[in-house]
């Protein structure tokens, strides 16, 4: 994989569990918020939500839905809480350092 489709994948990480910690949402919606701000492929935001699930930093629940079926509900852990504190800091520090190489090139 290039550098671009790695990078791309650990800032959809951080977008989708910071949306998540804002409030409890569901795979299409969080497809949509996080397209209004990346571009991103629909097909790379389920596999994510399913590791998120299975190592402990998101639980789902299902919610019905004026507009159909129900709907599955993503929501942070704790431990997800945790995590994204951690992603958070270390996203700072890398804008931070290439802001600071781009600022002091030349």
């Amino acid at each position: 994989m290039n550098v671009n489709i790695q990078f791309k994948k650990g800032a959809l990480e951080l977008c989708v569990l910071y949306l998540i910690h804002k409030q409890d949402q569901y795979g299409y919606e969080l497809a949509q918020q996080v397209s209004s701000y990346i571009e991103v492929a629909e097909g790379a935001l389920y596999p994510l939500l399913r590791r998120l699930v299975k190592e402990g930093y998101c639980s789902t629940y299902l919610k019905e839905s004026n507009e159909g079926p129900p709907r599955k509900y993503f929501k942070i852990t704790n431990k997800g809480d945790e995590y994204l504190t951690v992603l958070l800091k270390e996203w700072e520090n890398f804008v931070s350092g290439v802001t600071r190489l781009i600022e002091g090139g030349e």
